[in-house]
């Protein structure tokens, strides 16, 4: 028997103790530090992740849970990240390298924002008393982003909310006949450029010269057309419909209500129509073949997003994360200051 009391045995002895007293090391899944849900009266869309623990790092869990998140992307559309504790840029720049998102420059672009850095902007910059309808980003490019994030850093003071629709449920609502008709013709977007319409030509397309601009078009299929007056005219026929390049489903995924001349205020189409006629407004939506839509037929399409819109109250350091071919998104007019930075990714290219 060994003598405790000598030092040789005291030193065993308080070595097997400390090894009774050592805290055994936790190891927990990437799942069990967040806890997932939905917004309050239920549905799938977004699904909402929250931290199940103080201090879980944002960046650090979704480098670590790219399979959690890229099977409830595609199942849900979109997940809603509440509660990681982002406060700034940094924190959100930090989130995007660590899902080691290819990002993406605005091109096309129909609306004034800012960009701040390494390709993350400022939302839309327009006024707080006008909404933005449903859309799904860049639909009418060649190469869109696949995904599409937005951060809070400042929610406003009342409303400014960020709608947003899945358009695998938004295509089947709309009527076959509608739904086949854009199956067969596609669509066009018809913009005009020049002073007091829409963005710069140089500002939308990221050139400079009258050069550049057409060897632009020619490589993203836009047809480009000079005026006398040096204004532009741009045309563009794209899918209406598209298939998700994963799942295989079928998604509405266009501008054409957006875009529509029954859009706009009717006492402002009225003036618009008046002094700049039918194809020379800003901006304009067609059959793929020049053809007029109907007022009643893009009604039919506005009011099937009206059905799927869900929206959520803005909280600071929410981070929203959607695929951008399977979620539609606007805006809602606000009160106060609302700061939310945007950032988008995993360019796709489809020309058909």
């Amino acid at each position: 028997m060994k003598n405790l009391e000598s030092p040789a045995g005291l030193r065993t002895a308080w070595a097997a103790r400390r090894k009774e007293l050592t805290p055994k090391t936790i190891r927990m899944s990437h799942e069990e530090m967040v806890k997932v849900g939905s917004l309050p009266g239920g549905g799938l869309l977004p699904l909402v992740v929250e931290s199940n623990l103080a201090g879980v790092d944002l960046a650090e869990w979704a480098a670590n849970s790219s399979d959690f998140i890229s099977r409830s992307l595609l199942k849900h559309g979109g997940l809603l990240l509440r509660g990681f504790g982002l406060k700034d840029q940094e924190d959100f720049d930090r989130f995007l390298s660590a899902i080691e998102l290819p990002r993406m420059q605005y091109m096309e672009g129909a609306t004034p924002r800012t960009e701040l850095r390494e390709k993350v902007y400022t939302s839309t910059e327009y006024p707080a008393d006008q909404t933005i309808a449903l859309h799904n980003e860049l639909t009418y490019v060649i190469t869109w982003p696949m995904k599409i994030f937005f951060f809070c850093v400042t929610p406003a003071a009342s409303a400014g909310e960020t709608p947003i629709a899945d358009v695998r449920r938004v295509y089947n609502r709309i009527k076959p006949k509608i739904r086949e008709r854009f199956h067969e013709k596609g669509w066009m977007l018809v913009r005009n450029f020049g002073e007091h319409l829409s963005l710069p030509w140089q500002t939308s397309f990221h050139v400079s010269t009258r050069e550049e601009m057409e060897d632009y078009c020619r490589r993203a299929h836009v047809e480009c057309i000079w005026k006398k007056n040096g204004d532009l005219e741009t045309r563009q026929v794209r899918p209406a419909v598209r298939q998700h390049p994963q799942t295989g489903e079928w998604v509405w995924f266009n501008h054409v209500a957006f875009w529509h001349v029954s859009s706009l205020d009717p006492e402002v189409r009225k003036v618009f129509v008046s002094e700049f006629n039918l194809n020379g407004l800003p901006y304009n939506t067609y059959y793929g073949d020049g053809s007029p839509i109907d007022d009643e037929v893009v009604e039919e399409i506005r009011e099937a997003y009206q059905q799927e819109t869900v929206a959520f109250p803005w909280q600071e350091g929410d981070v929203l994360m959607m695929d951008n071919m399977l979620v539609a998104h606007g805006r809602n007019t606000f009160t106060g200051t609302r700061k939310i930075l945007v950032a988008m990714g995993e360019p796709h290219t489809d020309f058909k």
